[in-house]
């Protein structure tokens, strides 16, 4: 069995997933598909800390599922665009599971681009495998590319 670490970039998925299908992604079926023939070693989910109901609700089911769900906080600017991004925490977490030794694949959930260089080294550094899981069309070439195994976001894994 393969040591796998999980690796969500939770807005990127949601929105997504939205834009793709209307349909939210299932992150139970996510984890009985890669524990099946893998064993879960770390899993963590990065989203952006809203005072919501719904927002609260969501990250207890990750916690429930095995997330380990990092937060930080939302930002709204003056001039009413948002900030609230997770790359360098994911970077950060990923490098340190690849180089720890302990996993042999990384997982990561996300369609963005900037983290093909991640990808790229975390491989050649420590020779882990990487699988990405994106939405088809919104996913950046560049990451499909650098993926040891590109997973489309289908019907199966959307709720």
């Amino acid at each position: 069995m393969s040591k796998v670490a999980i690796f969500v970039d939770v807005q990127n998925i949601y929105y997504t997933t939205r834009d793709a299908y209307q349909r939210q992604f299932n992150y139970r079926q996510l984890w009985r598909d890669l524990s099946a023939q893998n064993d879960i070693v770390h899993a963590h989910a990065y989203a952006i800390q809203r005072s919501d109901d719904q927002q609260h609700k969501f990250q207890k089911a990750l916690k429930h599922i095995g997330f380990n769900v990092k937060l930080k906080p939302y930002i709204q600017r003056a001039d009413g665009s948002a900030k609230g991004d997770w790359d360098v925490g994911i970077t950060i977490d990923i490098i340190n599971a690849a180089a720890s030794q302990v996993v042999d694949t990384i997982v990561l959930l996300s369609g963005d681009g900037d983290f093909d260089m991640l990808l790229n080294h975390v491989k050649m550094q420590y020779g882990v495998k990487t699988i990405v899981y994106g939405v088809s069309g919104l996913t950046a070439n560049s990451l499909i590319n650098a993926a040891d195994t590109y997973c489309q976001i289908e019907q199966s894994l959307l709720l």
